[in-house]
């Protein structure tokens, strides 16, 4: 039987920026197909840079760093099926939802017809099916949110990457979004890396919580959280 390939694999990867900042020490993680993984740790700790050096967006300066076998890079993101979940939502706000949603499928030249069809799909995942002919200002913050992930999982992705995407959002959606993501991560078989500062939310997302600490940025523990659902 073959060997299952890594969602991700990384081995002593490091990040010193041109200025001397040493943003990371090495880092060595690897997370399974089908897991939830959260980065947890203070603000300034480089969880945000270690999630885009997994992305692809930033190019680590020393060490390996392998998604599904493959060095990551921006033009290889649809090859490796990765979306990323960015903090704020990113909505083009002269576009409509179904518009916003559609465009990673229009980027890779899908057809019109099979993009509306994927489109729909994803706004009913997350709730926004009639929401669809909307502008980004007709929505409150968690139901663009939930527009930014409907646009993550439109393609199919099986490596979702977010980094603090409910950080701003009041304590309420926040908990609402977090039990929509636990079911979207269940139904869609995901594998999900999560940035958060939350202890909280990272114990109630997480199968695992790789904690991080400050100045510069390291790996203090990993932790396994007991599978009970629900929580």
């Amino acid at each position: 039987m073959s060997d299952v390939v890594l969602a991700v694999e990384i081995a002593a990867a490091e990040k010193t920026y041109p200025n001397g900042t040493r943003a990371l020490l090495p880092v060595d993680l690897t997370v399974q197909p089908g897991e939830f993984v959260t980065l947890l740790g203070p603000s300034g700790c480089g969880k945000s840079t270690l999630l885009n050096i997994i992305a692809g967006l930033l190019a680590p300066s020393s060490g390996r760093v392998l998604v599904q076998g493959r060095v990551p890079d921006t033009r290889v993101a649809d090859a490796v099926n990765l979306s990323f979940v960015f903090q704020e939502a990113t909505l083009m706000p002269w576009a409509r939802v179904a518009a916003n949603v559609r465009l990673p499928l229009d980027l890779q030249g899908v057809s019109r017809v099979d993009a509306d069809q994927r489109v729909s799909e994803a706004l009913k995942l997350v709730g926004l099916e009639k929401f669809a002919e909307s502008y980004p200002r007709e929505l409150s913050g968690g139901m663009q949110m939930r527009a930014s992930i409907a646009r993550s999982l439109v393609t199919d992705p099986s490596l979702l990457l977010m980094d603090e995407p409910f950080g701003a959002l009041d304590e309420i959606t926040r908990n609402r979004l977090d039990d929509e993501l636990l079911a979207l991560w269940r139904e869609k078989n995901l594998t999900v890396i999560f940035v958060t500062h939350s202890i909280h939310e990272a114990v109630y997302l997480s199968s695992r919580v790789i904690v991080m600490a400050a100045r510069p940025g390291r790996v203090v523990e990993s932790v396994t959280i007991a599978p009970t659902v629900p929580r």
